[in-house]
């Protein structure tokens, strides 16, 4: 039954992020399909956090302003999303 829950968690996500224009796929490779593992064992989990907080550090990433030892490959992943684009996957991931 986990699998299967798990597995819809998967394709919701999936079609809601594509929705928001950001490439869901990019992600799930370090943060999990279900955002609850933490990237290379050093950031947050973002399963646990608010959509607000996600938002503002993904732009965060993309102005600079926001990270520490994950900047520079943060500030890469979102670089070509308009801030529209990442708070609206925010919103499709977050709390």
């Amino acid at each position: 039954m986990k699998k299967i829950v798990t597995g819809i968690v998967v394709a919701l996500t999936a079609t809601t992020t594509l929705m928001a224009g950001v490439n869901a796929a990019a992600c799930t490779g370090c943060h999990g399909a279900d955002w609850s593992k933490k990237a290379l064992g050093k950031s947050l989990n973002v399963a646990e956090m608010t959509k607000a907080d996600i938002a503002a550090a993904l732009i965060g990433y993309k102005d600079g302003s926001y990270g520490r030892e994950m900047k520079g490959m943060m500030k890469g992943q979102v670089a070509k999303y308009s801030d529209a684009d990442l708070e609206a996957f925010a919103q499709t991931i977050g709390k």
